[in-house]
């Protein structure tokens, strides 16, 4: 089902990003996934009595490089405040966070919009705040009945509560909003964005509205959602499933509810709490936190250039936007480019990263770190094809071979012979012997059917091995044909 037309969705986004600091917020308990239950879980994690929080300068300096890149207003005073709720994996009872003063406030986020049917388009999306928080440890529930665990491994790893306004109307721009905000906290180098792992999740507040109705319809909250698919699917079924509570003369309660996406619907959780009913105060433990803006600037002299000044670079140096928003994406790729097109054909050297390389590397299962072809490598290779050295044909083999041994392309083509064939007097030889063995294709061609040029060109590169001057081949055979 697909909502109605007289219907729109309203939906925020809170995504919830783990900095990647080797310690906790405020402990020096590590960080690193995987490790035994309950072994990175010290003191202050577990609440003893008499222990002291001391904040990670790190995850702040994470947040102000994000409130930058998102040109945010990063607040020269936030403060820390005790959200207070129980539950088995919360061992101090309160979990802190920020709540009315947090250090990044009023940012954006430009998304781009792929609908499944309409055109695409780009929309600016307007970001509340985002907070630094500690998060919580993680509750294990074992298939048999009436036993639960709990692992404190996570408790008090630093994260970035990042909050949109509910100005998204779609799945699709929901979807586009994670990936871009995905992107953006990995290029930086703040978060992994590793979904799979929880390091980034999110939380889908939804409700509908009839079309002209400017107040907001009461909103349900979908949490821990861990992929841009479960995002989506779960925003359409949760929109869905309310209107078809209005339409039949019900209302919606405000609640917490969970996606199954087994079952591809979402269910409830619990009765939605607001802000009040966690009695927020700000926490005694911690002094307001006070950023100069010498500090600030300090952490904007670390930061890249970002995506969207490095595809608008790229664009105008004359690349496509597809190619230009892959290569600017990812750091790893953007510095790998920058080796790979220096001083040659920017086209070119796209093509051969995007499609040769990446294609070659997706049937692998590598990511470009674990490349077999360095950038210099596959430069050597492209500066072949340029010089009219090798053919685009041969340029595949000798690609294939780099990928399986390592080697240069230089070293392949000699130890190969499959240097191209640009010697004028014996490509003329061939081509005079492959036009004479054609009478009847020479008679179509010269009577206006030009698709049989192809048959001449194709015999010639049988003939050569594929090593043949394309260029050349081309004008030769045209004289050749011409003089019969």
């Amino acid at each position: 089902m697909n909502l109605p037309h007289n219907y729109e969705m309203v939906i925020g986004l809170e995504v919830h990003a783990q900095v990647n600091t080797q310690s906790k917020l405020f402990s020096g308990a590590a960080t690193a996934f995987g490790a035994e239950p309950n072994t990175q879980a010290c003191a202050i994690d577990l609440a003893m009595p008499g222990m002291l929080p001391v904040l990670n300068h790190a995850a702040v300096d994470a947040g102000i490089k994000l409130g930058l890149a998102i040109e945010a207003t990063v607040n020269p005073v936030s403060v820390f405040a005790r959200k207070n709720y129980f539950y088995p994996d919360l061992p101090k009872g309160y979990q802190t966070s920020q709540y009315d003063q947090p250090i990044v406030e009023h940012g954006k986020l430009e998304i781009e919009v792929e609908p499944k049917d309409g055109e695409p388009y780009s929309k600016v999306v307007n970001i509340t705040r985002m907070h630094l928080e500690e998060d919580a440890g993680k509750s294990i529930h074992a298939d048999h009945a009436n036993v639960s665990y709990v692992d404190l491994n996570r408790a008090g790893v630093p994260l970035m509560e990042i909050v949109s306004e509910p100005e998204i109307a779609s799945p699709e721009e929901a979807g586009a909003y994670m990936k871009k905000m995905r992107a953006l906290v990995r290029f930086l180098d703040i978060c992994d964005g590793d979904m799979e792992k929880g390091n980034l999740r999110c939380d889908a507040n939804v409700s509908v509205r009839k079309k002209g109705i400017k107040e907001f319809g009461t909103r349900c909250e979908i949490k821990n959602l861990n992929s841009i698919r479960h995002v989506m699917a779960a925003i359409q079924h949760e929109a869905e499933r309310q209107v078809e509570v209005l339409e039949a003369g019900g209302s919606i309660d405000q609640q917490t509810r969970l996606w199954d996406p087994d079952k591809q619907e979402t269910r409830t959780l619990r009765s939605k709490e607001d802000a009040h009913d966690y009695r927020y105060f700000p926490c005694p433990d911690l002094l307001p936190l006070r950023l100069s803006e010498e500090r600030i600037a300090k952490v904007r002299a670390t930061m890249p250039k970002l995506p969207d000044v490095l595809k608008t670079e790229l664009m105008d140096a004359g690349l496509p936007a597809y190619d230009a928003g892959l290569i600017s994406g990812d750091r790893a790729y953007v510095a790998y480019f920058a080796e790979l097109s220096q001083g040659r054909d920017i086209k070119l050297a796209a093509n051969w990263m995007t499609v040769e390389l990446f294609g070659a590397l997706n049937k692998l299962d590598k990511g470009l770190e674990d490349s077999p072809v360095s950038a210099a490598q596959l430069g050597g290779l492209v500066d072949l094809i340029a010089s009219g050295k090798i053919s685009g044909k041969i340029a595949k083999q000798v690609f294939a071979t780099m990928l399986e041994s390592g080697k240069d392309a230089a070293a392949i083509v000699a130890e190969q012979g499959l240097g191209q064939i640009s010697d004028e007097g014996a490509l003329r030889e061939i081509v005079a012997k492959v036009v004479a063995a054609m009478p009847d294709a020479v008679a179509k061609y010269k009577g206006g059917n030009e698709r049989v040029f192809g048959s001449f060109v194709g015999a010639v590169m049988k003939e050569t091995k594929g090593q043949a001057n394309p260029e050349m081949v081309n004008r030769l055979i045209k004289e050749a044909v011409a003089s019969r």
